[in-house]
């Protein structure tokens, strides 16, 4: 069933090839429309879903070389399923929020986002080693494109090759590791390496290579100085979709294959995780104080926030594993929304310098209104998304290391005053006429964009069951798993 929805996508690409280059709005409205369509069958998924069981669901398999045991297998659990709704959820977010911004290579633009929405449904759905590195990686691609070619400054080329490199690097130990485990075990079946019984050694070895590629993607210290770069040059729809989606795909790769496949070397290496994510979540939250550049700062605090969820991850308690896929999903929300306010008064206004921005509540009050909540939602305000995600990650390192749960709180106890700090320099004071004209507020199209973003903020902040039933049976299975190596 999961097949069909690649399907629709490959169909998507198709018939975005073969329409002419001149017909900008029939471009946009078929991205559009097929992009909706595949957020609409995902939530048919959700709907469908078995919450009460841990195995692979809506499960389709492709012959590719069956003599060497290598197969296209695609299928869903609760923990991939919601990085797939919140693929599909994206996308035509982003493409709504570009519908008049981009205006050379339309037709390319469009089709580069569509690829990177297959690219990363089926990083979500296979259950293949080999083949999710293969499309691991391939998300490089179209993301290269959209930060090198439709970036919004000079730099940007050097932040592409910034995020390419950077990332590229630790997947070649990836696939140095991907090689042994195949000439080890003689397939890279995910159902079937689970009972492979690696030493310790090997664990250990394979572990880093694994951290190698997982922790840049996230990224963790000492390799995160592309994400500010890349972030601070791509465009709006690129921001949204590296926030949203490609920063959770170290902590899918750890959930997903660093504890369930290594869990002796995972638990060895669990003081090295929390010191790394404990000085990324101090380190950030301060750098965050000292940016002038609206997009770095948000960078920064994202930085902050995804190693608080590697933290959760390796802490080898359920509440917290619970809580880091909770913070993942609340956290695409609130970033996507942050890093889309900052690209309308962009748009408005080409510049995202905080010194030339104040008293916009008087002549945009509709934006202050959701930058105010957006702000308030990243720093985990009860009620919001991220509330619920961070509490249940606290929580559950308090039951394994008090003094890493303090620590890693920082991030909030410093998040909260600087957000506050800057969105009353945006919003109120004195108007800064002499650099700022031309106010106009939220328009239609950019209304509904927010709409529903903040909608699964509060609603999911509220009613948070939604999400922590479907995946409870799998994080659980994941935690068995890491804690005695069976199901």
């Amino acid at each position: 069933m999961i097949a069909f929805l690649i399907y629709i996508l490959i169909f998507s690409l198709l018939v975005l090839l073969f329409l002419p280059s001149k017909q900008l709005y029939l471009i946009r409205l078929v991205s559009l429309m097929f992009s909706y369509f595949a957020f609409f069958f995902s939530l048919l998924l959700w709907v469908l879903f078995d919450s009460s069981s841990a195995k692979l669901q809506f499960c389709d398999e492709f012959i590719w070389f069956s003599y060497d045991n290598l197969n296209l297998v695609l299928g869903v659990d609760g923990i991939s399923l919601f990085f797939i709704l919140l693929t599909t959820f994206l996308i035509p977010t982003c493409l709504l929020s570009c519908w008049v911004n981009v205006r050379v290579f339309v037709k390319e633009f469009f089709i580069t986002l569509l690829l990177l929405e297959l690219l990363l449904v089926l990083v979500f759905s296979v259950s293949d080693l080999l083949l999710f590195y293969v499309f691991f990686e391939g998300v490089l691609i179209p993301m290269f494109l959209l930060i090198g070619f439709w970036g919004s400054r000079e730099r940007k080329v050097r932040a592409a090759y910034m995020f390419f490199l950077y990332t590229l690097f630790g997947s070649v130990l990836l696939l140095l590791a991907i090689t042994y485990i195949y000439l080890l075990v003689g397939t890279l079946n995910y159902e079937v390496l689970l009972s492979y019984p690696f030493t310790l050694f090997e664990q250990q070895l394979l572990w880093v290579s694994f951290f190698a590629s997982f922790s840049t993607k996230i990224p963790m210290l000492p390799v995160h100085i592309w994400l500010p770069e890349a972030h601070v040059e791509a465009p709006t729809s690129g921001s949204v979709i590296l926030a949203g989606i490609l920063l959770k795909l170290g902590s899918y790769g750890f959930l997903r294959f660093s504890l369930p496949l290594l869990p002796e070397a995972s638990l060895f290496y669990t003081p090295l995780i929390f010191s790394l994510s404990v000085l990324g979540v101090v380190y950030a939250s301060f750098t965050a104080i000292r940016q002038t550049d609206l997009k770095r700062s948000v960078a920064y605090t994202s930085v902050a926030h995804m190693n608080l969820i590697v933290m959760g991850v390796f802490s080898f308690t359920l509440i917290s594993v619970e809580g880091s896929l909770f913070q993942s999903f609340s956290h695409g929300f609130v970033s996507s929304s942050l890093f889309l306010l900052i690209g309308v008064v962009y748009d408005r206004y080409h510049t995202r310098a905080i010194k030339y921005y104040g008293g916009l509540v008087h002549v945009m009050p509709l934006f202050v209104s959701i930058l105010f909540v957006c702000s308030m939602a990243n720093i985990a305000l009860p009620g919001t998304s991220n509330f619920v995600g961070e509490f249940l990650i606290l929580a559950g390192i308090c039951e394994v290391n008090v003094n890493a749960a303090l620590l890693g709180s920082l991030g909030m106890l410093i998040g909260g005053p600087y957000s506050l700090w800057v969105f009353n320099r945006v919003a109120f004071g004195n108007l800064k006429v002499q650099y700022l004209n031309g106010f106009s507020d939220l328009s239609k199209r950019e209304f509904f964009i927010f709409l529903p973003l903040i909608s699964c903020v509060f609603c999911f902040g509220i009613f948070s069951e939604l999400l922590l039933i479907p995946l409870h049976c799998s994080a659980a299975a994941v935690i068995e798993i890491a804690s005695f190596g069976y199901f």
